[in-house]
């Protein structure tokens, strides 16, 4: 029974007396399968089958359809029950269950299981719950609709479709010349011509850069044939403009042709969508990238800007998801950023210090660099340089990026982005460093890593490039992801760290607030335990993704996670982030200090339950981990 003693402290177990603990484990056997072996087969019979608690690796259910194809309706992650549906459903709800990978359960006798739970009531309720729950989860919620709530919001965010807002195409002949296409692209001040026989039906696309090309190389008599680019990524006229937003987020492209059938009605281009508010984002990230001064930036950062706030709330109104909200605040937040370094750079040559010396890269961490910032938010940054240890001029070269790394960080806490309390920042030694040195801290940090050391990592685990030789950021970021994937040690720290703060939820969903206010901090006891967890599974699989749902993304494609739990995470990170940035917003408008603490007491009922089912999730979540990573403890 020693073995079994980690679970008493584990939910559900937690419910049980002493006697009913040991009733349940003292018959329980630890089984081990390997990939592809069943655990529960579909044609078993009943009496045959057995009750598991899974300790480690991934297994799935499948149900057969009456056209012979398999279909896997979730996946099963340590913590999970297995067999309690089949059992208590008298075998209505037949299905096989199949190891994913290797995996180890508890195997309990069904006689007393069930004993148990029809004496306990408390503990019966969690675990038909916790089934109910994940069987129809945030996901089914979401997808299928449970409220006409959700059906509004969900009408709200896909309503706007291209053809309300696209503009009028410009045609070209392909026989026409390159010199005709430059004079028609400037006398109708357009980024890119249709090149059609037809007026209706497309051959390609001819934009400034082919133009430029053509005259480059002596050719502007030529035919825009010639220099067309063929491939072009089109539009149905009614399909979401989300469908347009999202290719021109990932593709930079100058037009996007619309179609009727497949005839030409239009064109969208990036002025087509100033109507759905972003005039407000163009302008000021306009207005950041011409600013010399950080005094004029100032103006322009989040927490300063009442523009920017509106235009926020505007996108909340609009039922964006909130970590796309999130997303374009970073950006937002990256634009400031790289002008300050550019302004710095420019302060260096102007006090008679010189361009750098040397290649660097400025880096950001922690939020920005996962790009899921709020209004809170504080600096954490760094610094690759070039190796220069060889250098004649090495203590001048140091002594160069002193000076401009603490400009920098100076520069950022004049415009709203408070100098960091932990000291992560390219100012610090600790932070800004030759590749070799980066190399070898990472090395230490992986062989001698202690409890404080890995909340540093942690931030540092989610750095980003933003300005400089984005090539000293990437290499770096394929040896750390090299190296913390073969560190189960570092895992485990990893996972320790992540414990500190637990998910305030009791059983029943009762959510527990801290002090007299009650409230609850959703970074640190909500957001950062889907990040955190998220973000160790990555490690372990090699992915080198740092925005958490690119992640989540990336965990379903190597089948690492169902594609529902994966939507039930995304679900979650949306509503706990939307808290934040709407608390963040109140904060700003009655001028009280930012903070990431959500008062329980001003939840109406609604809000309430949303909050209360993601938290679910998150804890959810924070317990497959602390399961994943305790395995080695049981026999």
């Amino acid at each position: 029974m020693e073995e079994f003693e980690l679970f008493k402290k584990q939910y559900p177990f937690d419910l049980l007396s002493e006697e009913e603990f040991d009733a349940i484990f003292g018959k329980a056997v630890v089984k081990e399968y390997s990939k592809n072996e069943f655990l529960i087969h579909e044609d078993q019979a009943d009496d045959t089958i057995d009750i598991h608690f899974l300790i480690s690796g991934l297994a799935k259910n499948i149900m057969h359809r009456s056209n012979g194809r398999q279909l896997s309706v979730r996946f099963y992650y340590p913590g999970d029950l297995i067999g309690v549906m089949i059992l208590l459903t008298s075998g209505e709800m037949r299905f096989s269950v199949q190891a994913l990978e290797p995996i180890k359960t508890l195997c309990f006798e069904r006689e007393s299981f069930l004993e148990i739970m029809s004496n306990n009531t408390q503990f019966s309720k969690v675990v038909m719950d916790g089934i109910s729950h994940l069987m129809k989860s945030l996901y089914d919620e979401v997808k299928y609709k449970s409220s006409t709530t959700d059906e509004q919001d969900d009408r709200e965010l896909y309503k706007k479709r291209a053809d309300a807002y696209m503009e009028t195409p410009t045609f070209i002949h392909p026989d026409e010349s390159i010199e005709q296409a430059a004079r028609l692209l400037q006398q109708q001040k357009i980024e890119a011509l249709i090149v059609s026989e037809d007026q209706k039906t497309m051959l390609g696309m001819i934009g400034y850069g082919e133009i430029l090309r053509a005259y480059f190389e002596n050719d502007h008599r030529n035919p825009v044939r010639a220099y067309m680019s063929e491939e072009a990524y089109e539009i149905n006229e009614q399909e979401f403009i989300y469908d347009a937003l999202s290719y021109l987020k990932h593709h930079p492209t100058e037009i996007i042709p619309v179609l009727h059938k497949d005839k030409i009605v239009g064109i969208l281009r990036q002025s087509s969508f100033f109507t759905i508010k972003n005039s407000v984002y163009f302008d000021l990230t306009y207005r950041i990238s011409n600013a010399t001064t950080a005094n004029e930036i100032k103006q322009l950062s989040p927490i300063h800007n009442e523009r920017f706030q509106q235009f926020v709330a505007s996108l909340i109104n609009d039922h964006m998801f909130a970590y796309d909200i999130a997303e374009l605040i970073t950006n937002y937040n990256d634009r400031i950023h790289k002008q300050i370094v550019q302004i710095a750079e420019d302060e260096m040559i102007a006090e008679g210090y010189g361009a750098p010396p040397v290649n660097y890269c400025f880096l950001v961490m922690g939020s920005e660099g996962r790009k899921e910032q709020a209004f809170s938010t504080d600096q954490d940054n760094g610094m690759i340089l070039s190796d220069y240890e060889l250098s004649k001029n090495k203590q001048q070269i140091e002594s160069y990026f002193v000076i401009f790394a603490e400009k920098i960080n100076a520069m950022l806490d004049d415009c709203g982005f408070p100098y960091c309390k932990g000291g992560i920042m390219a100012k610090e030694d600790k932070w800004r460093k030759q590749m070799t040195d980066w190399h070898q801290t990472i090395d230490q940090w992986i062989n001698q890593m202690d409890a404080e050391e890995i909340r540093d990592f942690t931030i540092f685990m989610d750095f980003r490039p933003i300005f400089g030789d984005y090539s000293l950021a990437y290499d770096l970021k394929k040896y750390v992801t090299k190296r913390v994937q073969k560190s189960l040690n570092l895992h485990q720290l990893l996972m320790k760290d992540t414990l500190r703060f637990r998910v305030p939820v009791q059983p029943f969903g009762r959510i527990s607030g801290v002090g007299k206010k009650r409230t609850l901090n959703l970074k640190k006891s909500a957001i950062m335990q889907i990040v955190n967890a998220i973000r160790i599974y990555s490690m372990k699989h090699g992915i080198e993704e740092i925005n958490t749902v690119n992640r989540l993304d990336a965990l379903a494609e190597q089948e690492r996670f169902h594609p529902r739990d994966v939507e039930n995470a995304k679900t979650a990170l949306h509503r706990l982030m939307m808290f934040r940035l709407k608390e963040n917003l109140n904060q700003l408008k009655e001028n009280e200090t930012l903070s990431n603490d959500l008062r329980l007491g001003q939840l109406k009922k609604d809000e309430r339950r949303s909050l209360r089912e993601a938290l679910i999730i998150a804890k959810r979540l924070q317990q497959v981990l602390e399961l994943s990573y305790n395995r080695n403890r049981v026999v």
